[in-house]
């Protein structure tokens, strides 16, 4: 007889112990160890017979330099935003995770973009949360001619491997990791043991198979995938899916990648007949007003540039310490900025309470921000307008001196595409053949106090 054994796994990490522990050895977290009942004799994974070699092979290495080199065709999913997150395409046998917050729009995505690879290819969706009359009622809303997509409402994973190793399709959906459960294992689904064995039940059939994998995962309540990181670290792309919900734009975020390029940035809209995408993500994220504390930059999500407007509010302060409040950018950014120009415009800055936010709710990381955010504070601090028709990119050190960041002629190329007639940015680069092909006026500064002096048309 079989004899029932509890461990301790860590929620987080997935490491295992005997004993329990208020917080991880292994990854640190608090409160993230769990108790899981294991049976010692029949606990074992279905993923450890597939795919297993029945004897020793023997030398199988060889020189690179003698590989073949095979040309792979990427699948086209059928929206160019997600292709472009993607690198160009899903490639055969690929893992794709996707995750983002409840109700966000992930399984329309996936659903849209299946319905579309369908019409020329091999598509299954395994919907492990919604029985096949819920996904067909959201199928309706977003489609209404025939199609060649096979779903399949099942949770378990033996079922959907043997319908996998029937059915060989070139694309396969899995909503969500979390609903499958391995019965082989006696853990609850969605816990560390079975998200980590169905995990890798599923890589080891889609490479075998060359089969590309669209996984869909949950997010925790702060905002990380759930589950083992090691499911992470398995999958070949990690995609978010982030947006407001007050807000209909949504933004595909590519984290990790091995056949791309990371941090690609595609924008859709949801719609009442589900996603569609923004083919002019700049033209959203700019506010087409003329105040005091607006400015525009151009910044760069992956190889992506994007016009954007940053807004900022200076109000003299009624408490004894000024507030800082900011949305979409690093709050620490906007300490150092401040820090900045009180020092070398000698603004009385800290008698005022600052806010500053990014139109449109896209976060803005780089440094190349600094000099549009610093314009904007300025700004609003002299109640001075900004020069109609002028950009900001730069970074900005502590002395007040100005750097280039980069991918600087894709920043001034999408300026230019956008009928921008002025733009400030640092020294070090050679712009001649953008003035003169394009009548693009280039003022270029070595520190703060020039850059704002002709923002402000030398007030």
């Amino acid at each position: 007889m079989s004899r029932s054994v509890s461990i301790y796994v860590c929620q987080s990490c997935g490491a295992q112990t005997r004993q329990f522990f208020g917080r991880c050895n292994n990854c640190g977290e608090w409160n993230s160890i769990i108790e899981e009942k294991i049976n010692q004799k029949s606990d074992k994974s279905i993923y450890t017979n597939i795919n297993s070699p029945k004897e020793k092979s023997p030398y199988r290495s060889e020189l690179i330099s003698r590989t073949k080199k095979q040309i792979i065709e990427r699948i086209p999913t059928g929206y160019e935003e997600l292709d472009r997150v993607l690198g160009g395409g899903l490639v055969p046998g690929s893992l794709v995770l996707i995750g983002g917050d409840p109700g966000i729009g992930k399984s329309t995505l996936i659903l849209q973009s299946a319905t579309e690879m369908a019409r020329k290819r091999s598509v299954l969706y395994v919907a492990a949360e919604e029985s096949a009359q819920q996904v067909k009622l959201r199928w309706n809303r977003i489609e209404d001619s025939e199609s060649n997509l096979h779903l399949l409402a099942e949770t378990d994973l033996e079922l959907v491997i043997k319908e996998l190793d029937y059915l060989k399709p070139d694309v396969a959906v899995i909503d969500s990791i979390q609903a499958l459960h391995d019965q082989n294992l006696s853990s609850s689904p969605g816990s560390v043991a079975q998200v980590r064995e169905c995990s890798a039940a599923l890589q080891q059939i889609a490479k075998r198979e060359n089969i590309s994998l669209l996984i869909i995962g949950h997010v925790t309540k702060d905002g990380m995938l759930a589950g083992p990181k090691v499911l992470e670290h398995l999958v070949d792309a990690v995609l978010t899916f982030e947006g407001d919900r007050f807000a209909s734009h949504r933004l595909l975020r590519g984290v990790k990648n091995r056949f791309g390029a990371t941090c690609e940035l595609g924008v859709f809209e949801m719609q009442a007949d589900g996603l569609s995408e923004v083919s002019n993500p700049s033209e959203l994220f700019l506010s087409k007003t003329s105040a005091p504390g607006i400015s525009t930059i151009v910044t760069c999500e992956g190889t992506r540039p994007l016009a954007i407007d940053i807004q900022a509010l200076l109000n003299p302060t009624s408490y004894a310490s000024p507030r800082r409040t900011t949305t979409g950018v690093e709050i620490n950014r906007l300490h150092q900025i401040l820090a900045v120009l009180e020092k070398n415009m000698n603004l009385s800055l800290s008698r005022y309470d600052c806010y500053l936010a990014v139109a449109g709710g896209l976060g803005v990381e780089e440094p190349g921000a600094d000099l549009g955010i610093a314009a904007a504070i300025v700004s609003s601090f002299k109640d001075i307008e900004l020069e109609e028709g002028v950009v900001f990119i730069g970074e900005i050190g502590l002395a007040g001196q100005l750097r280039l960041v980069r991918q600087m002629q894709q920043r001034i190329n999408e300026v230019i595409r956008l009928g921008y007639k002025k733009l400030i940015i640092p020294n070090g680069i050679d712009t001649s053949e953008f003035e003169t092909k394009q009548k693009l006026k280039i003022l270029k500064a070595s520190n703060i106090n020039k850059a704002l002096i002709y923002a402000l048309n030398n007030t």
